[in-house]
């Protein structure tokens, strides 16, 4: 059975639209290169890719030698995964196994943190994708129990992680030994406010 634990944290703070702050390095296509193998590579989405080389109109049509633009976006993944390493710190505590980082998910943890920064919400169902659930398996996630905790305005990984493990409901999620990975997502608005979205799972087989 699919089991979903939702906590939010609320933080004042006033939204405007979102701040897309991406790194992007030069790729010159390889043989047997793919858009796929590419995105893997770097751990970014085909789509976001894409959206980077405008002069593509074939995706699936690259050949050696060609320079693609890749968005690295190391910055954004370094907060990540030190939201990553204090959950499993946390863990450890409790003498409960660590969290694999699943960079898949981070993904779809990012879309969400952004959308809520774009859109002007704060809330679990997203206007865009849904409800978690429904994002995830959008996103092609498999899971058989999932969980999501969201939180606004704090300015480091450290701040949104103590604020969660002081609200009892984002401590149940971060400690649970349902979930085997995790996945978290960080975006700004324009006025430079911290979205953070945690996604966890215990993938199906």
């Amino acid at each position: 059975m699919k089991k979903l634990i939702i906590s939010f944290v609320i933080v004042t703070a006033m939204l405007v639209c979102i701040v897309s702050a991406q790194e992007t390095v030069s790729y010159t296509v390889v043989s047997g290169d793919s858009m796929w193998k590419i995105a893997e590579k770097y751990q970014v989405g085909v789509s976001e890719i894409i959206s980077s080389n405008p002069g593509i109109k074939n995706p699936s049509m690259i050949y050696p030698g060609q320079k693609l633009i890749v968005p690295t976006m190391q910055g954004i993944k370094s907060l990540e995964s030190q939201v990553v390493k204090l959950v499993n710190a946390e863990r450890a505590k409790q003498g409960l196994q660590p969290l694999t980082e699943n960079w898949q998910l981070s993904r779809v943890a990012r879309y969400k943190s952004a959308d809520m920064a774009a859109k002007n919400y704060f809330s679990h169902t997203s206007p865009t994708y849904g409800s978690p659930f429904r994002m995830m398996e959008s996103f092609g996630i498999k899971y058989s129990s999932a969980g999501e905790n969201i939180a606004y305005g704090q300015k480091t990984p450290q701040s949104v992680m103590t604020a969660w493990m002081n609200s009892p409901g984002h401590r149940s999620n971060i400690m649970s030994p349902s979930y085997t990975q995790i996945g978290v997502g960080y975006a700004t608005n324009k006025g430079g406010t911290p979205y953070w979205t945690q996604m966890f799972i215990r993938p199906t087989r």
